[in-house]
């Protein structure tokens, strides 16, 4: 396996930090958001009402059924609660699907770019990660084609990731409709889901009933301390993920899961505020970066994240970023992160911080690339 490397740029920032140094956090993926109000007021009520013990091992029943309206309401589908296993964050659903679907030998199919973890799953389970380039001339979009060329006996899995990390770009409909025929278990990871700026994400469930989903709390509700995910899969799964759930996982928190139900129930207009202040960084980052030299070849759609080309200034991301980091003290995660190719001359930003902290990045970034 290979580290994340976005952390260790952030616990490199983190001992810049401890000796006095200003750090303008621009890479690591966490909302700057306190958690909903309602989330406060359902954890405090768990504990006054000692809601400390084991759940289901499946999650609590009425978050399942939460979940189920969810689905039920933004995509139109219908879900059993019995199919959905709630887990302590995103990242163990990701390994017990992996270890689902996968033997030694297996091949399941990436993206490149792509989320940096994703390959070390698939190493986790003894099984092999097959790229498929994505091209930023044309949005980092899929190429089905491709897809269709890399498919073979010991494919497993196809994962997807819309809004994608580190790209921002959201999935065709037309797309997702030609991946549900193509006869491979489809691995959908909608954690940025409610973080939709240009167009609509849509839910593999919509297409394929026999996708795998996989989702949480962390992004849409800043609520990644928390640790709360959740996957939904066919029946035919459900007794073999519950299996190893009980033995991995044995729940997840009691106190988190009242904090889901409570969130998702909730009829503030906490995620539309957060949405609106994530869309005015966007803008802001997005025409910054380009003045500055950057390639933006896409304006991201969700998530909150730039994917940027860097190579006026470098072919070497990863040194990039941690000069950056010495020299103008803002933390930037390099491309190499997420794959190869075009990703050598790639960086991400984040603006998963306030405006105000993002000026002051970039502003910095600008004497620094000056200098």
């Amino acid at each position: 396996m290979t580290s994340f490397l976005v952390m260790d740029v952030l616990e490199k920032a983190g001992e810049m930090s401890r000796k006095g140094i200003d750090i303008v956090h621009l890479e690591v993926g966490e909302p700057d958001f306190d958690v909903p109000e309602c989330v406060r007021g359902a954890v405090d009520e768990a504990y006054n009402t000692h809601v400390t013990h084991y759940t289901h091992s499946l999650g609590d029943p009425e978050l399942r059924a939460e979940i189920a309206s969810l689905y039920n309401r933004e995509y139109g589908v219908n879900v059993s609660p019995d199919r959905i296993l709630v887990t302590s964050g995103t990242s163990p659903a990701l390994l017990l699907v992996t270890i689902l679907l996968c033997s030694p030998g297996s091949e399941v199919i990436l993206s490149n770019p792509g989320y940096a973890c994703y390959k070390n799953f698939v190493l986790a389970a003894h099984a092999k990660p097959v790229y498929v380039d994505l091209d930023p001339a044309k949005g980092f979009e899929y190429n089905i084609d491709d897809i269709k060329s890399k498919i073979n006996s010991n494919t497993a899995a196809i994962f997807i990731n819309s809004p994608m990390n580190p790209t921002g770009a959201i999935l065709s409909e037309k797309f997702m409709r030609e991946l549900a025929t193509l006869g491979v278990t489809v691995v959908s990871d909608e954690i940025y889901h409610g973080l939709v700026y240009e167009g609509k994400a849509h839910s593999m469930l919509e297409y394929a009933d026999d996708a795998i989903v996989l989702n949480g709390f962390s992004k849409r509700f800043a609520m990644t301390g928390l640790r709360l995910g959740y996957l939904i899969a066919p029946q035919k799964y459900m007794e073999a993920l519950q299996k190893m759930g009980q033995n991995f996982l044995i729940c997840a928190s009691s106190t988190a899961q009242k904090a889901g139900i409570s969130t998702l129930r909730d009829k503030s207009d906490y995620e539309h505020k957060m949405l609106s202040t994530y869309n005015e960084r966007r803008l802001y980052m997005i025409e910054r970066l380009r003045s500055l030299g950057f390639v933006i070849p896409k304006d991201p759609q969700g998530a909150f994240y730039v994917f940027a080309d860097a190579s006026r200034f470098t072919s070497d991301s990863l040194k990039f970023a941690f000069d950056v980091l010495e020299n103008a003290h803002v933390g930037i995660t390099p491309g190499v992160d997420f794959g190869t190719g075009i990703c050598t001359h790639y960086v991400r930003f984040s603006y998963a911080n306030s405006l105000e902290r993002i000026k002051e990045g970039l502003d910095r970034l600008e004497r620094y690339l000056v200098r």
